[in-house]
């Protein structure tokens, strides 16, 4: 059995033809409608609405055009039991990541102490040669436990819609058991953090998923104008506070699953 602990803003072209109307029928501009109103065929129809928005047929906005290629990834295995040479989560995480064209800037092992996860997930999301950073384990609701809390109070944006996809696609396969599953993302400094559970078969879930389709949409856009705050302010440094997605994600289920 598995176990697992644990949108973005489409860019729509807005151009209408003002000379045709949905079923393609041309309209007179100059004649007056039913109405009495007086359409001026030389009216300026290249104006913007009156909400302000231009309706420019020629410009193609594509929202993922500050998709970032290549990432670097931090890669950290939080577990207090588990060693460097015996961690298939990790290693699937590193291999992934590979595999898809992205590289490995760095990886940790780190023990389950709040401070710990904290001050390491805060200082690689603060590195100028990573991208993004993926830690597993410590997403459970056993009392040591604590990547969600550790990383809650780092996060400048929470990305709660990571942890709800992930508890949906986790149902499919483990059942009602997702309920504790407590997986979670966030933004910290600029830098996209996704907090997995520990077993082998959670990470493969959200990495294949959910990390891998979406992680260079999003440093793109979390780092978007980074570089020119750093010519002119000298340095990054998004250290905000928000509150995290809600209900969680169980790492001890999923290893018994």
């Amino acid at each position: 059995m598995t176990d697992h602990d644990e949108a973005d803003d489409s860019g729509q072209d807005h151009s209408y033809g003002h000379d045709q109307d949905d079923h393609g029928r041309q309209h007179d501009h100059d004649e007056a409608d039913e109405h009495g109103h007086h359409h001026d065929g030389d009216a300026d129809h290249d104006e913007a609405a009156d909400h302000g928005h231009h309706h420019d047929g020629d410009a193609d906005h594509d929202h993922h055009d500050h998709d970032v290629d290549s990432v670097a990834v931090a890669v950290v295995t939080v577990s207090s039991s588990r060693g460097v040479d015996e961690d298939p989560a990790g290693d699937y995480v590193a291999a992934a990541f590979e595999e898809a064209g992205h590289e490995v800037a760095v990886r940790e092992l780190i023990p389950d102490d709040y401070d710990s996860v904290q001050g390491t997930v805060d200082r690689l999301a603060r590195r100028k040669d990573t991208d993004a950073v993926v830690t597993t384990g410590g997403t459970g609701v056993t009392p040591d436990d604590v990547t969600p809390e550790a990383v809650r109070g780092l996060f400048a944006k929470p990305l709660p819609g990571f942890g709800e996809l992930f508890r949906r696609l986790s149902y499919e396969e483990v059942g009602t058991r997702t309920i504790g599953s407590r997986a979670t993302a966030g933004v910290v400094s600029a830098t996209p953090v996704f907090c997995l559970p520990g077993s082998e078969n959670a990470v493969r879930l959200g990495i294949d998923e959910i990390v891998i389709p979406e992680v260079g949409h999003l440093a793109g856009l979390a780092g978007r104008g980074l570089d020119d705050e750093e010519e002119g302010e000298g340095g990054p440094g998004d250290d905000g506070e928000g509150s995290e997605d809600g209900p969680g994600d169980d790492e001890s289920a999923s290893e018994e699953a």
